[in-house]
């Protein structure tokens, strides 16, 4: 069996999300916590939005590799936005990193007044599943 994302009918299409993952018996499901746009020591990479947000996903994407995964392997998305950051900016960065070919992930986006790393904009989670050989 397949992983497979879907858009069921009745629910709207969207080609950025799907609505619902199945993810069938003996995948392997890894969860990747809450990621900000800062570098490996800590240090917030920059005040703009769009590039906090890119370093945001490449910190993802670096935890999902030492699990075995990619950005690919992403079933869901959840982000954390800022209120007062520039949102357009900040998805739009954000969203080209996460398309892909075919059904895309499920994604939940929220603005909220804070983020635990003060200075930051955006805050991205992910649950990634992989069928082992």
């Amino acid at each position: 069996m397949d992983i497979e994302l879907l858009q069921p009918a009745g629910l709207v299409v969207s080609p950025a999300f799907s609505h619902v993952a199945v993810v069938p018996p003996g995948a392997t499901t890894i969860h990747v916590g809450g990621q900000n746009g800062v570098d490996e020591t800590g240090a917030i990479v920059s005040t703009d939005a769009a590039e906090q947000s890119r370093r945001a996903v490449e910190n993802a994407r670096t935890a999902l590799e030492s699990a075995g995964a990619t950005l690919d392997d992403v079933i869901a998305w959840t982000i954390f936005l800022k209120q007062d950051a520039d949102v357009r900016a900040a998805y739009g960065a954000v969203a080209p990193l996460l398309a892909r070919d075919g059904a895309p992930p499920l994604v939940t986006t929220a603005l909220v007044a804070a983020l635990a790393v003060p200075g930051t904009s955006i805050e991205v989670s992910a649950i990634a599943a992989v069928l082992r050989e």
